[in-house]
């Protein structure tokens, strides 16, 4: 009989004090028509009644979810309640129940040691009360991992073979083909095929992949997901040796972040290629051609014969267009006499279909303006008061001759920047929060939404390939693959949203945090600019290493609005946005 934990606390006896959280969970659909849930939850019913005497008890069922991770609702929950001192014992049907990775599970067991709750697995009879069952929960859990890690390996060798063997593992059918899933082949679609070879010829004969997509979207030709076409699009089609019949497998490394297109792939020797698998759309000796036409750009490229990679655009990856919200791309300007070349940045909708009729901008206007409202925001936190009121900080950010021309900022971003001054500062202060709901609010409720619909589909995908490798019930080769690519494709869709996502979001701060103002007031100060009234832009730039300014306004600012020549709005990392009105705007 398991020697129980006395709990002394004012009196209350231990019995009436112990409660146990029993938590049960299958990963398929087929477990739970197998009666696996009603079968765990009985038998640790009657495990805490006759084995530990605890007649105290709540189910927690996850069904239909993996152990690789803790996402999971009913564990959420029951993790959630522990806290606040609800159970005494968390019992299991196995250790595997609450997860197979290591990491996870030790975080959890660490989490629920400090709390003073025992850990009960009833089939390996064992329970961390004892420091033999603590040792042995451990060694167990190392067993489980390993064999979540060898089924994951079993299923890529598989897909590894089929593969090999010319068989379709899923993912997006590239453009200009279709996937006939009765015969699992592929077949030409002829209204995307003559986009291909149109694609192909005007590279050949123009050798730029900016001039190709600004002759599609010239045309109105749209991608297959009704985008307009840019360079890199343009780009994946040349590079892809799909088009002259030949299936590549497993040259991506999935292990690195997406979007970093020519650092992700893996060695050509890990490279899968099986010849002639479908009928191409473009002959091989003219495939080759481009490949090497697009080689050959990129060695000159890389050898400054027609770009000069010293020239530090610091605004790049910053600008958004006002006009079409498309990011503006940059490049430099003239040299001036004094040898320092600027940056001019226009819309990439205009550059690639003349879509848009924005003016370019160069970093000797939006300059000035970016670095003294900055330094302005610091200067304005220092001063800031109990008395400090919303017109006099809107005069303090507004000061110096490169906001002259600036007329206000428009209230609701104000009157958040000040709200988080006061709070920061003077927290005994009421703090009131605008009630509009912000973007950077909608965001993360859209992000949280997608993450949610991600873990759905990846669960999903892991129980499919489950059922067809090692699954009691036979599903078809067909019926998998057809599945596998549906759930592929969402989850791609997914990915991409997040992306977008994500960049907008990453590195968030808060105006007000310790961090912003200590390193601004560092960078600033370090560059006899913190108490000066102006900044000028020109001179500064040249006295300084470009990448650290880069780097800093990156590391802050989420992107710069930018509409007829100057900058209409600046939105921070933590998704506040302020919004400036000018002396000569009819809004």
């Amino acid at each position: 009989m398991p020697k129980q934990k006395a709990i002394k606390e004012k009196g209350v006896s231990a019995e009436t004090q112990q409660k146990c959280a029993l938590y049960i969970r299958v990963s398929t659909h087929w477990q739970i028509d197998k009666d696996s849930l009603p079968l765990q939850r009985e038998e640790l019913i009657n495990y805490c009644k006759y084995v530990l005497y605890i007649n105290s008890y709540e189910v927690f069922e996850d069904a239909g979810f993996s152990a690789k991770n803790t996402e999971r609702p009913a564990y959420q929950q029951m993790m959630a309640r522990l806290r606040s001192g609800e159970f005494s014992h968390i019992v299991v049907w196995k250790i595997d129940r609450i997860s197979r990775n290591l990491i996870d599970f030790a975080t959890m067991y660490e989490e629920i040691k400090r709390l003073g709750v025992t850990f009960v697995s009833k089939n390996e009879q064992f329970d961390t009360s004892s420091a033999m069952g603590e040792a042995m929960l451990k060694i167990i859990l190392v067993f489980a991992e390993l064999e979540r890690k060898v089924t994951s390996e079993r299923i890529a060798a598989i897909m590894l073979s089929r593969a090999s063997n010319g068989q379709w593992n899923g993912g997006r059918t590239p453009f200009g083909y279709s996937y006939d899933k009765e015969s699992n082949t592929f077949v030409i679609d002829e209204s995307e095929a003559s986009v291909v070879r149109m694609i192909y010829d005007m590279y050949e004969k123009e050798r730029s992949l900016l001039t190709v997509a600004k002759a599609l979207n010239g045309q109105g030709i749209k991608s297959r997901r009704g985008y307009e076409w840019t360079p890199v699009t343009v780009q994946g089609i040349l590079r892809n040796p799909f088009y002259n019949g030949t299936l590549r497998y497993n040259y991506r490394d999935e292990s690195k972040s997406r979007g970093n297109a020519g650092h992700d792939f893996k060695t050509e020797s890990d490279w899968i290629m099986i010849d002639n698998h479908h009928v191409p759309l473009v002959d091989r000796v003219q495939w080759e051609k481009v490949s090497d036409m697009l080689t050959g750009n990129r060695r000159l490229v890389g050898s400054g014969a027609t770009y000069n990679r010293n020239n530090v655009h610091i605004f790049a990856g910053l600008l958004r267009c006002g006009n079409c919200g498309s990011r503006m791309a940059a490049q430099a300007n003239n040299a001036r006499a004094n040898g320092w070349r600027p940056s001019i940045y226009s819309c990439y909708k205009r550059r690639i279909s003349n879509a848009c009729d924005n003016k370019y901008v160069s970093d000797i206007t939006i300059g000035p303006i970016a670095l003294n409202y900055v330094a302005n925001m610091i200067k304005a936190y220092n001063s800031f008061g109990r008395t400090t009121d919303v017109a006099t900080l809107e005069k303090k950010l507004l000061r110096g001759d490169a906001l002259a021309e600036v007329d206000h900022i428009e209230g609701h971003g104000l009157q958040e920047l000040y709200n988080t001054f006061r709070h920061e500062k003077f927290p005994d202060m009421p703090f009131e929060r605008d009630e509009q709901t912000s973007t950077a609010e909608k965001e993360t409720q859209e992000m949280d939404l997608l993450a949610s619909e991600k873990r759905r589909n990846e669960r999903a995908l892991t129980r499919l390939q489950n059922l067809f490798l090692y699954g009691d019930e036979v599903i078809s080769e067909k019926d998998y693959l057809i599945e596998r690519k549906r759930i592929s494709d969402e989850l791609a869709n997914i990915d991409d949203r997040l992306e977008v996502l994500e960049k907008d979001r990453s590195n968030q701060f808060s105006v007000a945090d310790n961090d912003f103002i200590g390193n601004a007031t560092y960078f600033l100060t370090a560059q006899s600019l913190i108490g000066k009234r102006d900044i000028d832009y020109a001179k500064y730039i040249r006295k300084i290493d470009p990448h650290d300014l880069k780097v800093f306004l990156g590391s802050i600012v989420q992107n710069f609005c930018i509409k007829n020549g100057r900058i209409e709005s600046i939105r921070f990392k933590n998704g506040v946005e302020h919004r400036f009105l000018y002396k000569d705007s009819n809004e």
